[in-house]
């Protein structure tokens, strides 16, 4: 290795280092209140799918805690939680009837979650039950309730 190599090398390690002095810690407040899930599946699903950046009950993996991966991570959470927070369920989202929706064309979960998450990938037919079973459980009106997910 010559010098300049071992001199990049250092460098980096040292950059690599002080990034870590920037801290981005996910902290999980109080459940002030969870819905009252329309069926189990319903919650099972959720849970998998969706707690890692839609609730106070997030679980951060090691990779999480490393930066610069741990801003992106923390950046994640704090816009899942500010549009939809499932422990925070008396302070429901501004647009119930897209929750089921983004769940239905794929939006959500997000790709670059499921690079990670395999329990979050869904089968079509587990996007449909969640689907449905979020517009019962935010009480979406039967008028935009999505047809043909039996």
């Amino acid at each position: 290795m010559n010098k300049t190599t071992f001199y990049a090398a250092g460098g980096l390690i040292l950059l690599f280092g002080a990034l870590q002095l920037v801290p981005a810690e996910v902290t999980n407040p109080p459940v002030d209140q969870e819905p009252l899930w329309d069926s189990v599946r319903t919650a099972e699903l959720v849970k998998v799918a969706c707690y890692d950046c839609h609730s106070n009950e997030v679980v951060v993996p090691w990779y999480g805690k490393v930066a610069p991966v741990s801003w992106l991570v923390k950046h994640d959470i704090d816009e899942g939680r500010a549009e939809l927070n499932f422990s925070q369920m008396n302070r429901p989202p501004e647009e119930p009837d897209e929750v089921g929706e983004s769940v239905l064309t794929g939006e959500m979960p997000p790709r670059m979650y499921l690079w990670m998450h395999k329990a979050a990938r869904l089968t079509e037919s587990e996007r449909k039950t969640l689907a449905k079973g979020l517009d019962a459980t935010l009480h979406v009106g039967e008028e935009t309730l999505r047809s043909g997910l039996d």
